[in-house]
């Protein structure tokens, strides 16, 4: 029986993908990988048709292959699934860093770039000058000695990664909260209390079990009048994967972090980089370490005095001294006093279905798509949705899998990845397909799953990552979509389609209160957009701090010294933190962005890529939010170009100019120094 990982559907087969079916479908995959690898490597003269084409069918296949394994390992994760992924992550990582160090393809490439400039259009000299810097940064130039201690380094990053990801998975699993007096409960919403009263009566318990799901910590450690229940709870979250809280020692990412940082600062000296924050930055818009810290710090300058103060009052508000428990309970109840305005009220306007069809109406009047649910598309689990995307012209563009519900064994957070990129190669033609994944509290009986604006942003925001990947024209995988864009540059479309969920047009849209059918009343809207600015200098510092300890830690690695993990989170916080912690927070045993994501070295891309989205945007409030000339510019300049151009020439054809941090800060709220309030 054919192995279903290796068919050639448009679409994985979900419904017949078995764990037992992924290590030999990889296995069998690479082996044929290799085998065309060295044809094409043995060619006499190279072209860019007979070399560089073939080897982005053959990445493409790769990619499509094991993107199935990959999302499944993180929405559906089972001890046989993680099994058959743990044993092929050692697998793709060797062919890919032998790929990236082969000498006769780097110079087949070499020649493709010198012998046919002439012919070669810009998109294509892009995909050449990225991947002439890819051989480069694998070590292609290194002795054999070097090169097969970085492969090797490089392998044990790739399981180092998954063993941190398993962790803060099992670790979250591993803990819950029995309650048996129902006083407890108060301040939660009552989907969230049924929820809890059914997995109760399913472990044949007395009372309520809730979960540390994402969705149930926020909303505990928010709305829970219960200082006990949101201290047990914040303890849990704060101490995953680490040496405290109440399963200390379990699931422990402290030596997992440690041999991280080491192998990738090794990584980074065996290329003759000073540190692996100078390596991560050859990619990116940023070009140096001191140019990343001095944006870092005069973002932290310019907010801290707004974050004192705004802690202050709260801490007024309060009429006590705060823990970092209570933070959030009383955040939310100033703002209420303030505005009005809580977001969990919030819920009943935006039942998810009336979200979903205003959010599709945003990308229509943007950028002139259709989008259409399909539903006989073989999904993952019963929750999933498929959509389509069309031109105006009714041509397809692509598609994508939303799957918007917390469960168990399903990664915490939300991400946007590719399920299929976008090709158009003389082998054949590709649509682009993406997953987007959130964790929001699932649908209640026959009730609709109720967001929070939090929810609704966080929907925005994902889509925005799905549509870079979406919309791309590029046809070559390499560099199509959001691959080969610089990382800082990575969420511009992501917070850019943030913007429209706080418009007083949109919100209107979007909204329908779950009973009355009735859109959020203007006022209410008006409140709500109030709030946009409520602890934005409190918000903006957190970033700050967790971008400063990221980059820092990477830049400043000293191997004599080790990791020294908490001491640097220690010395930044100090120096930037505005909300006080318990000193057995372990917050860094489930950084998952920087210890087993993409954003290591580069977490201060979010702030980075929020002052180009906000200066994006400040173009459409220039002209009308909804102006077609403006976002057919976008569209054209940013959405479409994935990395075939540099990032920062890009948003200059946009934008007619370079980034300014202004528009950042004035739609926070947040003056810089010395500037006057109007």
């Amino acid at each position: 029986m054919e192995n279903p990982l290796l068919g050639h559907e448009p679409l994985p087969p979900f419904a017949r993908i078995r764990p037992e079916h992924v290590e030999p479908g990889v296995r069998e995959l690479l082996e044929r990988s290799r085998a065309r690898i060295e044809q094409l490597a043995a060619l006499e003269r190279p072209t860019f048709a007979t070399v560089i084409e073939p080897l982005e069918e053959l990445q493409h296949r790769v990619s499509r292959t094991w993107s199935p394994v990959s999302h499944l390992n993180a929405v559906l994760n089972s001890d046989a699934l993680r099994s058959g992924y743990n044993a092929c992550l050692p697998l793709l990582s060797a062919y890919q860093t032998d790929l990236a160090q082969s000498e006769p393809l780097y110079r087949a490439y070499r020649t493709i770039a010198e012998q046919e400039s002439a012919a070669l259009g810009p998109v294509q000299k892009q995909l050449i000058d990225h991947a002439l810097r890819d051989f480069r940064l694998a070590g292609v130039g290194l002795d054999a000695e070097r090169k097969e201690r970085f492969k090797n380094v490089m392998l044990e990053l790739t399981q180092l990664q998954a063993k941190f990801e398993e962790n803060v998975l099992d670790a979250t699993n591993g803990w819950s909260y029995h309650i048996c007096d129902e006083s407890e409960l108060r301040g939660l919403n009552s989907t969230l209390i049924e929820q809890a009263r059914k997995r109760g009566h399913e472990q044949r318990v007395e009372g309520w079990i809730l979960t540390l799901d994402q969705p149930t910590y926020v909303a505990v450690v928010t709305d829970a009048e219960s200082e006990t229940l949101r201290r047990a709870f914040y303890e849990a979250w704060a101490t995953r994967a680490s040496d405290q809280g109440p399963n200390a020692g379990r699931w422990d990412n402290s030596g997992v972090m440690a041999d991280i940082l080491r192998l990738r600062h090794e990584a980074a000296r065996l290329l003759e980089f000073t540190s692996y924050a100078e390596y991560a930055l050859s990619t990116r818009m940023a070009h140096s370490v001191h140019e990343v810290m001095e944006f870092l710090l005069e973002m932290a300058r310019t907010a801290r005095a707004a974050a004192l103060k705004e802690f202050e009052d709260l801490e007024s508000f309060a009429g006590r001294k705060l823990a970092a428990w209570d933070v959030g309970f009383y955040a939310e109840r100033l703002q209420r006093s303030r505005y009005s305005v809580s977001q969990e009220e919030m819920r009943p306007y935006f039942p998810m279905p009336h979200v979903l069809t205003g959010l599709f109406e945003v990308a229509t009047r943007l950028f002139g798509i259709r989008i259409t649910e399909r539903q006989d598309v073989p999904v993952w689990h019963p929750d999933v949705r498929f959509f389509e995307i069309q031109a105006a012209d009714g041509q397809p563009i692509g598609s994508f899998y939303l799957d918007a519900y917390a469960r168990s064994n399903k990664r915490s957070g939300a991400w946007m990845d590719e399920c299929v990129g976008r090709k158009r190669l003389n082998s054949g033609s590709a649509l682009p397909v993406a997953y987007l994944v959130c964790n929001f509290l699932p649908p209640s009986g026959d009730r609709p799953a109720l967001l929070t604006h939090d929810d609704v942003l966080t929907l925005f925001h994902e889509f925005g990552h799905g549509l870079h990947h979406l919309l791309t024209r590029v046809d070559y995988p390499s560099i199509a979509g959001i691959n080969g864009v610089s990382w800082d540059a990575v969420e511009l479309p992501s917070q850019f389609l943030e913007n429209y969920a706080w418009h007083p047009d949109v919100l209107r849209r979007i909204s329908s209160h779950v009973e009355t059918k009735v859109p959020l009343p203007p006022e209410t809207q008006a409140r709500l957009i109030a709030t946009r600015s409520f602890h934005a200098g409190l918000q903006m510092m957190r970033q700050l701090e967790f971008a400063l300890f990221d980059f820092r830690l990477h830049a400043e690695y000293d191997p004599a010294k080790g990791a020294r993990v908490m001491e640097m989170l220690r010395e930044v916080r100090s120096e930037v933190a505005v909300v006080p912690v318990p000193e057995w927070n372990r917050f860094p045993n489930s950084f998952g962005h920087i210890f087993a994501g993409g954003y290591a070295a580069g977490y201060y891309s979010y702030k980075w890529a929020e002052v180009l989205a906000a200066d994006a945007f400040a173009a459409f409030e220039e002209n009308g939010v909804f102006d077609s000339k403006t976002a057919h510019r976008f569209l054209d300049a940013i959405l479409t170009r994935g990395g075939s151009r540099d990032a920062l020439d890009a948003f200059i054809e946009f934008r007619g100019r370079r980034p300014d941090v202004r528009a950042l800060l004035k739609q926070h709220g947040i003056l810089a120094p010395g500037e006057l309030a109007a």
